[in-house]
């Protein structure tokens, strides 16, 4: 979808169940290295369109996700992470301690394997938000065509402690969207599954 109808809006029980979709995304060690930035405030998303190569999909669309990763994963991302484990399944921190240390593997990679590690789960964040649109007929239009450094400052997303990875505008589609009427353009079956 790359034209949006910004007079029709997404229920609000349908729009419950896309951000439960990204909230229970699974994710590698269950670390969940992201945040979902809901951009409510018209101003903002207008400000937003320069920074998306004059994209309207993030000013007109029904609602507008960012999705964010974390800038710092250390230890302590993954103290509150342990700590949310024990209290959702009522077990002790101690219990947890040979879990933590495997996992705080990841805080000893360098900052580029972070950020490509954050990035990969964001984007099954990302699937998952659009498998559960497609399923309840609304339409998304993924995004890597935007300007992350404008992002981050026009949403002050580093006083949050995140920077952008990645937008999904939600909504309906204007009923001109060309896109309605051309084929999807897929290789075949066979050019795309390899049996072994």
């Amino acid at each position: 979808c790359k034209s949006f109808d910004p007079q029709k809006k997404i229920p609000n029980d349908v729009y419950r169940i896309l951000k439960e979709s990204l909230r229970l995304t699974a994710s590698s060690y269950g670390i969940q290295p992201w945040k979902f930035v809901e951009v409510e405030s018209q101003n903002l998303r207008e400000q937003l369109v320069a920074a998306s190569w004059n994209q309207k999909q993030v000013s007109e669309a029904s609602h507008l996700f960012v999705l964010c990763a974390p800038i710092h994963i250390d230890e302590n991302f993954i103290d509150r992470y342990i700590a949310d484990i024990a209290q959702t399944r009522g077990q002790s921190i101690d219990e947890l301690a040979g879990f933590k240390k495997m996992i705080m593997s990841v805080t000893k990679w360098d900052e580029d394997r972070k950020k490509a590690w954050a990035k990969n789960q964001i984007y099954i964040a990302l699937g998952n938000l659009m498998t559960v649109c497609a399923h309840l007929k609304v339409d998304c239009c993924p995004m890597e065509g935007f300007k992350p450094s404008q992002y981050d400052d026009i949403l002050d997303l580093e006083t949050h402690g995140l920077r952008s990875v990645v937008v999904a505008p939600v909504g309906y589609r204007d009923p001109s969207d060309k896109y309605i009427q051309i084929k999807k353009v897929r290789f075949p079956e066979d050019e795309v599954f390899l049996k072994l």
